[in-house]
């Protein structure tokens, strides 16, 4: 290179992240180190130096904490959303903060690329990519996991961690425990090394949110939940942030051992992948806001919003989350939780979410009209007569022709 170019790389300090630092150091560029929290358990001080050991020019921690579970999270939460009905999108939610955070980096040093560590084989290469040019499509993207020079030197884990080794970069990835793993806010996720074997039982010190439910409390736990428009602000009463909910509710659902996911899915780019996820807090949410759906929502509202839900995951998941299809489902969303407030009580005991009871100003049960010992004429069920007939009426005719 006749000129250092500078490139913001997406940079967690773990493995794959530190080699690639290091590697585009060596290539001749400026790297802009860009780490975002997100509210992972991890000693955040210690990035910026081994950033800036390893060739970064400059390092640029960003808070998102709030703006992850406010922005993104929470909109998911309302959505009810499940990836493949189990997966809770963890990772694929926070690729687009960090996305945006990243590209705002880019514009404060002038930068000109972006870079990231994700690999030709995953999801989280279209996740960054696809919200990049959704951001500033002037900005190029460098993956080095797509590059022959890089990958033909660095084919996989072993690889990187003996070109880490020689360059004096500490990771946490070892041989003993050869997996990959994302933290945030809402999980932390497992994935390659021994779990690329579906049949594996994943190791039981390799969860770090949650206590199994073998081992959990003998003695449940209730708790309430109030909703404010499908957002949840207090737990127990007591108002908390959207980072801060989440996470007191990740620590009481950990000890429970609520929210573990073990699953083959299907990535976007075509393969099957199998991932070990923990969401203790999102299962508790989840839970809870469709129970107090049920309170507040019509029939009709609730199927549309079953039947788009699996798009808006999958749009989530396959990296479209800046995407006018996505501004429709929020708009769609916004106006669905206008009444989905109230209170959730919820009982946890040993892996189990169990309803104990919910309550809302907009409720649309009516008591009158559902009691069995109605005596006040709130429901004349003289009705359901011909109700049936008329519905009766187009299976009756295909029952003729069946003859």
């Amino acid at each position: 290179m006749s000129k250092r170019e500078k490139v913001v790389l997406a940079y967690s300090g773990g493995l794959d992240t530190s080699v690639i630092l290091k590697w585009l150091d060596l290539q001749g560029y400026d790297i802009i180190a860009y780490s975002a929290n997100l509210g992972q358990h991890e000693d955040m001080s210690v990035i910026e130096p081994k950033a800036m050991a390893s060739g970064a020019k400059e390092f640029h921690l960003v808070d998102l904490r709030e703006e992850f579970v406010r922005d993104y999270v929470f909109p998911s939460i309302q959505f009810n959303a499940l990836y493949e009905g189990r997966y809770m999108l963890g990772t694929s939610l926070a690729r687009p903060v960090i996305t945006k955070g990243m590209v705002d980096i880019a514009h404060k040093t002038g930068a000109k690329f972006l870079a990231h560590g994700a690999t030709g084989k995953g999801n989280d290469q279209v996740r960054f990519e696809l919200s990049a040019a959704s951001l500033d499509p002037s900005l190029k993207v460098i993956l080095p996991w797509r590059m022959p020079e890089f990958f033909n030197t660095i084919k996989g884990r072993a690889e990187a961690m003996a070109f880490a080794k020689e360059h004096g970069i500490p990771v946490k990835a070892t041989a003993s425990k050869p997996w990959s793993s994302d933290e945030n806010a809402l999980h932390i996720s497992f994935e390659a090394g021994i779990l690329e074997d579906p049949a594996m039982t994943p190791p039981v010190d390799m969860f770090e949110y949650s206590t199994s439910p073998k081992d959990a409390p003998d003695k449940a736990e209730q708790i309430e939940l109030e909703f404010d428009k499908g957002i949840a602000v207090k737990l127990n009463g007591e108002a908390l942030s959207p980072y801060n909910m989440l996470a007191k509710l990740n620590e009481i659902g950990g000890k429970h051992g609520v929210g573990r996911v073990d699953m083959v899915e299907s990535r976007y780019v075509g393969m099957k992948s199998r991932g070990v996820y923990e969401t203790p807090g999102g299962a508790i949410l989840i839970a809870a806001h469709r129970d107090l759906e049920g309170l507040t929502l019509e029939g009709g509202v609730m199927n549309l919003k079953e039947t788009l839900m699996p798009r808006f995951a999958t749009l989530a998941y396959n990296g479209y989350w800046y995407s006018s299809e996505m501004d429709c489902m929020m708009a769609l969303l916004k106006e669905s939780q206008k009444y989905v407030t109230g209170k959730v009580r919820i009982e946890l005991y040993k892996g189990n979410i169990t309803m104990l009871g919910r309550e809302s100003a907009y409720s649309l049960y009516d008591f009158k009209v559902a009691s069995m010992e109605d005596d006040q004429g709130a429901y004349d069920q003289t009705m359901a007569t011909g109700f049936i007939k008329l519905h009766s009426i187009p299976l009756i005719a295909n029952a003729r022709r069946k003859k």
